[in-house]
């Protein structure tokens, strides 16, 4: 455990740095940990707790940034990326929706402390088209907050943080294998929590060719969009009548009747489609399949969006 110890002492600043940034990457690499052993070490070291903050704030926004940009740039395709290196649940894209629709970029002050929406907040900024410079200033409110936190549990506790060092170098190898155990049982829970969504939501989809075929023919599905109002302000498809993912199970019951009911979303591997699905069948909706591929699907196909009309 000395090694960790001389590490942070040598290269806390980098080593902060480089943890930071990997984390907020996307990549599972808890950092908070490193913070706070910094900042508890930072009385005995070279550098100083507001070094410590500052390049820890640097990683927070050169990572963002990034992600700010691709999603200006390739719109949904990124927040879909970021499910999936994030090991975070599909269902985090529509979460983060709603978040924005009701706070707007002001919610990136407090999007790292909320658990799926961190991942993926800073690049649903670029497809949003939040301006850059309201970007960079609540994505450096919120890093600053983020990572005082940590600093300051550090160093209040800096004592206490002391002793369980001592306790893990006196554990030698076993303290190193601990530390490792821990990271890795972490990266699984995580793994297998994503694999079991991925096993419940599995269920037939509908292709969009399908899916136009269906609507030029008798009987015409029932068509559902469950997005966010973020989504849906690009246009839906033409007919298709929305629902809350969320809805109790009365109002669901109460939707017209349908030989079939196809329902779409945004999310990665139409998540939240594959719920409403499974929701509604349990509901007594036999023939309920969620449309693959979702609305980029119909958009990269060239098919018609039908503009939603303005609220009142």
């Amino acid at each position: 455990m000395q090694l960790l110890v001389d590490l942070v002492q040598r290269y806390g600043l980098g080593l902060v740095f480089a943890t930071v940034l990997v984390e907020q990457i996307g990549l599972p690499v808890p950092s908070y940990p490193i913070l706070i052993v910094t900042a508890a070490l930072s009385a005995q070291s070279a550098y100083r707790v507001p070094q410590v903050i500052a390049f820890a704030v640097l990683a927070c926004l050169l990572a963002d940034f990034g992600w700010y940009r691709a999603g200006a740039r390739f719109g949904r395709r990124v927040l879909r990326l970021m499910c999936r290196i994030s090991l975070s649940p599909d269902t985090c894209v529509r979460q983060t929706e709603d978040i924005y629709a009701q706070w707007g970029a002001p919610s990136l002050m407090i999007a790292k402390f909320v658990p799926g929406f961190g991942a993926v907040a800073t690049a649903m900024a670029g497809v949003v088209g939040v301006s850059t410079s309201l970007f960079v200033l609540f994505d450096a409110i919120g890093a600053t907050i983020w990572t005082g936190v940590a600093v300051a549990i550090g160093w209040i506790f800096r004592n206490a943080v002391g002793d369980i060092l001592d306790v893990l170098e006196s554990m030698g190898r076993a303290g190193l294998a601990a530390i490792a155990g821990a990271f890795a049982l972490y990266v699984l829970v995580k793994f297998v929590q994503r694999q079991r969504l991925l096993r419940q939501l599995r269920m037939a989809r509908v292709s969009v060719d399908e899916l136009h075929k269906m609507l030029k023919s008798e009987p015409i599905p029932v068509v559902i969009d469950v997005r966010s109002a973020v989504s849906r302000a690009g246009g839906g498809i033409p007919g298709s009548l929305w629902i809350e993912p969320m809805a109790p199970d009365e109002e669901l019951r109460s939707l017209p009747a349908a030989e079939e009911i196809i329902i779409y979303c945004a999310c990665p591997n139409e998540a939240s489609a594959a719920a409403v699905a499974k929701r509604l069948m349990k509901a007594g909706f036999s023939r309920v399949r969620p449309l693959k591929g979702g609305i980029d699907a119909w958009v990269a196909s060239g098919l018609p969006l039908e503009t939603p009309a303005p609220p009142p």
